[in-house]
C-alpha cells in the first residue's frame, strides 16, 4: 500500500524562492531579525538589492583592479578562509608576501645586494601603508630630535594640495600638522620648489605623488630629490621623501632597515611562534596578496608593458574623441597613469556635473569635482583608464558624450539656480536685472527650439 503526504501550508519547501514568505516580509534593517530563513531566500533578498549598485566595469572613477582572470579569481577564492597574519600556520602565503615585498623594493631601486631581503609589508590598502610611512618618519624625527636634546613635539608634513585623503588622515589622526603647497589653474601638481621653501627643521618628510588622484599627472621626484638633498646640506638637516605610488593591494617599502625604527615592529608568540608584525590591522584575509603575487609572476615586465601600452592607446582614443566635440578642455597630461581629466569650454549653461548625472543613465559613473585650494574655481571630470577598458567601450563612451551634449543643449539651464544666488558669470546682480536676464534667456531659449525644429524643403 502506497502512503502519500499532503505538504501543510507552512511547508516551504515546496514553493519557489520567490513565492515563499521569506521574500513577502519586510526584513529588518537595522535590528538583527528573531527568526532564521533558508539559505535561498537570504541569498535572493541580498542579491536583488545589490543589483542596484552602480557596475564595476563601468565605474570610470575608480582606480581599484574590476577585473581579473578567472585562474587567479580562482586562487582568492581557495585562500579565502586563511588569516594572512597567522604566520606559522600559513608559512607558504607569508613567504610569497615576502616575496612580493622584495620584487617591489627592486622594481623601485631599493639599495639591496644580492640575496639582501627588503623591508616592507602588504597592507590592507594604500590609505594603511600611508598611516605605517607616515608613523615611521614621525618617530625617526622624534628619535633625532631628542638625542638633539630639541623640541619634538611640533611635526609637519609637505605636500601638495592634491593629495588623496589618507594624507589628511594621517596628519589628523596622528597629530602632525600638514602644510599644503596650493594649486593654480593649468598646474595641478605639487611645486617642488615651494615644497622644499616650506620645510623646516619639524618636517617629517615631503610627499611626491606618482600618480596624481586628481589629474594622473607623475610629479617631479627627481627634481624634489635634487633641491631637497641642497637645503638639507645648508641647513644640515636630513628631511626625508615619501613617495606615493599607490598600486596593487597596498605596499610599504622602507629603502634601507635602519628607515624603520625598530620600536614600531611589535612581536607576538600567542599565535605559535614569535613572529614580528607593524600594521594598523591585525587579522585579514590572504586572497589579495596570493593575488597579487599572481599577477607579479603571470604578467612580469612584459606583461605590465602591453597593459600599460593598450590602457595609454585606449585613453588617447577616449582624449581625441572628447577634444573632437570641441567642446572639452583636456586638464590631464600624457605624463601621468592613464586617464584622461578634461573640463567644458563653455559652463555658462550647463556644468560637468550635469554631465556627469546624465551619463549615469546609460550606465557610466564619472565623477565630477572642484580641485583643491587655489584652482576651486576649475571643475573636472575624470576618466580612469583600466586594463578592462576596452578601445570598443572608448568610443562608445565618446558616442554617449555626444548625446548627453545633445540633450543638454536642447534643455533649458538651471537659470533657476542661478537666480536664487542672485548671480549671473558670477556677477551680483539686482532683482530687476535677473527678470531682465531670465526674460532674455527664454525668448533666446524658444527662438532656438524653433529653429531647430524647422524643417527644410
Amino acid at each position: 500500500m502506497v502512503l502519500s503526504k499532503t505538504a501543510s501550508k507552512s511547508d516551504d519547501s515546496i514553493h519557489s524562492t520567490f513565492a515563499s514568505r521569506y521574500v513577502r516580509n519586510s526584513i529588518p534593517r537595522f535590528e538583527m531579525p528573531k527568526n532564521s530563513i533558508p539559505k535561498e531566500a537570504a541569498y535572493q533578498i541580498i542579491n536583488d538589492e545589490l543589483k542596484f549598485d552602480g557596475n564595476p566595469r563601468l565605474n570610470l572613477a575608480s582606480f581599484v583592479t574590476t577585473w581579473m582572470e578567472p585562474e587567479c579569481d580562482k586562487l582568492m577564492m581557495e585562500s579565502i578562509n586563511k588569516n594572512n597574519v597567522e604566520m606559522e600556520q600559513y608559512p607558504v602565503t607569508t613567504d610569497l608576501q615576502n616575496r612580493c615585498v622584495n620584487m617591489i623594493a627592486r622594481l623601485f631601486n631599493a639599495p639591496l645586494g644580492d640575496g639582501e631581503a627588503a623591508i616592507g609589508v602588504g597592507t590592507v590598502g594604500s590609505s594603511e601603508a600611508v598611516m605605517l610611512a607616515g608613523l615611521a618618519f614621525k618617530r625617526q624625527w622624534q628619535n633625532k630630535r631628542k638625542a638633539q636634546g630639541l623640541p619634538y613635539d611640533k611635526p609637519n608634513i609637505v605636500t601638495g594640495a592634491n593629495i588623496q585623503v589618507c594624507l589628511e588622515k594621517f596628519a589628523r589622526y596622528f597629530e602632525v600638522e600638514l602644510k599644503e603647497v596650493k594649486l593654480s589653474e593649468g598646474y595641478y601638481v605639487m611645486d617642488p620648489e615651494k615644497a622644499v621653501e616650506m620645510v623646516d627643521e619639524n618636517t617629517i618628510c615631503v610627499v611626491a605623488i606618482l600618480g596624481s588622484t586628481l589629474t594622473g599627472e607623475f610629479e617631479d621626484v627627481k627634481l624634489l630629490n635634487d633641491l631637497l638633498v641642497e637645503k638639507n646640506k645648508k641647513t644640515g638637516w636630513d628631511t626625508p621623501i615619501h613617495v606615493d605610488a599607490a598600486s596593487g593591494i597596498g605596499w610599504v617599502v622602507w629603502r634601507t632597515k635602519t628607515d624603520l625604527p625598530d620600536e614600531l615592529i611589535f612581536h607576538i608568540n600567542y599565535l605559535g611562534a614569535d613572529q614580528p608584525t607593524f600594521t594598523l590591522n591585525f587579522s585579514k584575509g590572504s586572497s589579495q596578496v596570493i593575488a597579487q603575487y599572481y599577477q607579479l609572476i603571470r604578467l612580469g615586465f612584459e606583461g605590465y608593458r602591453n597593459v600599460m601600452d593598450i590602457c595609454r592607446e585606449n585613453m588617447m582614443v577616449l582624449k581625441q574623441g572628447l577634444e573632437k566635440t570641441g567642446r572639452f578642455n583636456i586638464v590631464s597630461k600624457e605624463n601621468g597613469v592613464p586617464l584622461v581629466a578634461f573640463s567644458l569650454k563653455d559652463s555658462s549653461l550647463h556644468n560637468e556635473f550635469e554631465v556627469a548625472e546624465m551619463l549615469r543613465r546609460f550606465g557610466w559613473i564619472i565623477p565630477a569635482y572642484k580641485m583643491p585650494a587655489d584652482a576651486e574655481h576649475v571643475t573636472v571630470l575624470r576618466v580612469v583608464i583600466r586594463d578592462d577598458f576596452s578601445r570598443n567601450l572608448a568610443e562608445r563612451l565618446v558616442s554617449d558624450f555626444e548625446k548627453v551634449l545633445h540633450e543638454l543643449d536642447m534643455l533649458p539651464s538651471r537659470i533657476h539656480d542661478r537666480m536664487a544666488n542672485g548671480t549671473v558669470n558670477g556677477v551680483k546682480k539686482t532683482p530687476e536685472e535677473m527678470q531682465r536676464e531670465v526674460t532674455s534667456y527664454w525668448k533666446k531659449f524658444v527662438e532656438t527650439k524653433k529653429n531647430k525644429n524647422t524643417i527644410t524643403k
